[in-house]
């Protein structure tokens, strides 16, 4: 395996800079707000995200499988990772990035990335669909404009913040309403503008003019300060290890998908290369920690938008992480006054985006085993934990497949018409 750029991979990129720098400018655009949303659902804060989109985005890029990915922070792990803030803190966080960058990079090198793609896609779906609800339940909190203790289960913190009624911050639901409003109408009669950039432009704008009432991001100044290291001597390693291997497990499931998805989007002659996609997701993820950012996998609305702006090589990916790095470090101030009840509207927009309830109503019509493992999966994965949602449904796949309840002899995964996650 290949671990670094070709000369031809490199002579490659410059090949069309016009068009590629053109998608990675529209793709910083979209990324920014989500970036920060996905920092501050973390636990870590906005800046954490930020770091993560740059300095993560960039090295997969350069050292990743793919043409086309862009990587950076997403919903998905943001279900695994405030788990641990909560039981562990901070530090722990970037700890079971380190370790799950470490796991990524070995599975990278053992040739292991072919063998991801086994997991049946009802089990791909139902915990989809179940982190789409989980990103909206822990965004509740935030667009009510209340403050709550966390608890275990993050069904358990939202009800805790709908039943403080009278502590309601109107003001907050109101721009969190409107920011999801218009980024799904915006985006479905205007699919080519960033219509999450646009909710937040409008946001800042309302509450620089009217003074409106409503909680800030407030971090992001301190974006270039010196990163926590303490993790290194505070963590304890062997009980944050089936947290690392839930989020290796997830980068890498997350990534090669979006390398699919994306080479058809593309219709590329030169399909990616998933071992070395493992390999550059795990150095992203070992060295992102360093400067305090999240664990970061391939993105794959980010991705998809990437391809559909004529991206044609790596440098589209690579200057997203510039063009962010510049709008973030000229405009510090001003992206700090962003209202957060606005980036919980994003959110709850993006979540919207991960559930297909056509796609996933076809899907459990194929056999009575999909129908299963989707429930179960979904249902898991809001009660319990993404991880705990996996090995339950990996576990009734292997008991079950071999049954009537299967419905068909068929091989696993089915066709990849089907391969949405989101972001």
């Amino acid at each position: 395996m290949r671990l670094a750029p070709t000369r031809s991979e490199l002579i490659e990129n410059f090949a069309t800079p016009r068009i590629d720098l053109t998608a990675g400018l529209t793709v910083a655009l979209v990324a920014l707000p989500l970036a920060l949303a996905f920092g501050i659902a973390s636990g870590l804060g906005a800046s954490s995200g930020i770091i993560t989109a740059i300095i993560a985005g960039g090295i997969a890029t350069v050292f990743g499988g793919s043409r086309f990915q862009v990587s950076g922070p997403t919903g998905a792990m943001t279900v695994v990772l405030l788990p641990i803030v909560h039981q562990f803190g901070r530090d722990a966080v970037l700890a079971v990035g380190l370790m799950a960058g470490v796991l990524l990079v070995v599975a990278g090198l053992l040739g292991l990335g072919h063998h991801v793609h086994r997991i049946p896609t009802a089990i791909i779906e139902g915990f989809t669909a179940g982190i789409a609800v989980v990103i909206a339940l822990q965004q509740a909190p935030t667009a009510l404009g209340v403050h709550v203790e966390a608890t275990e289960h993050v069904w358990q913190t939202a009800w805790n913040a709908l039943v403080k009624v009278g502590a309601f911050n109107w003001t907050s639901i109101a721009i969190a309403v409107s920011a999801a409003t218009l980024v799904l109408v915006g985006e479905r009669l205007l699919p080519r503008v960033p219509f999450a950039l646009v909710a937040v432009a409008v946001a800042l704008a309302c509450s620089a003019i009217f003074g409106l009432d409503a909680a800030r991001i407030g971090d992001l100044p301190n974006l270039l300060a010196a990163p926590s290291v303490g993790f290194m001597t505070h963590a304890d390693w062997l009980a944050l290890l089936p947290s690392a291997l839930a989020v290796a497990t997830l980068a890498a499931l997350e990534s090669l998908l979006s390398a699919k998805v994306a080479d058809r989007l593309a219709n590329a002659s030169v399909r990616h290369d998933s071992d070395r996609e493992l390999f550059g997701q795990g150095l992203a993820n070992l060295v992102v920690p360093f400067f305090g950012g999240v664990p970061a996998t391939a993105a794959l609305a980010r991705t998809a938008v990437n391809v559909r702006n004529g991206a044609r090589s790596r440098l589209a990916a690579l200057s997203h992480a510039v063009f962010l790095a510049a709008i973030v470090l000229a405009l510090p101030t001003l992206v700090a006054q962003v209202p957060v009840a606005a980036l919980a509207g994003v959110l709850f927009a993006t979540t919207a985006h991960m559930i297909k309830p056509s796609e996933l109503l076809a899907l459990a019509r194929e056999s009575k085993l999909d129908a299963l493992l989707l429930a179960a999966t979904f249902v898991a994965t809001i009660a319990l934990d993404l991880i705990s949602a996996v090995l339950i449904g990996l576990a009734l796949f292997l008991i079950l497949r071999k049954t009537r309840l299967a419905g068909v002899d068929r091989r696993y995964p089915p066709v990849d018409k089907k391969e949405t996650l989101g972001d």
